[in-house]
């Protein structure tokens, strides 16, 4: 995979190597994961694109 460049990350636990450790965990899931096709890409696009979603954003 392409590296590619990841947000800053919020932190979720107080202690540093513990929220280190949650993102790698987090970042290997995401690695792993199959990319999305274009019907899957046009469903997300489509449920973020619904009056209703962009009000509760």
């Amino acid at each position: 995979m392409l590296s590619q460049r990841r947000p800053a990350r919020p932190v979720r636990f107080d202690d540093p190597a513990h929220n280190a450790a949650y993102w790698a965990r987090i970042d290997r899931i995401v690695d792993a994961a199959p990319p999305l096709d274009d019907t899957q890409r046009a469903v997300i696009r489509t449920a973020f694109s619904q009056p209703a979603a962009r009000e509760a954003a």
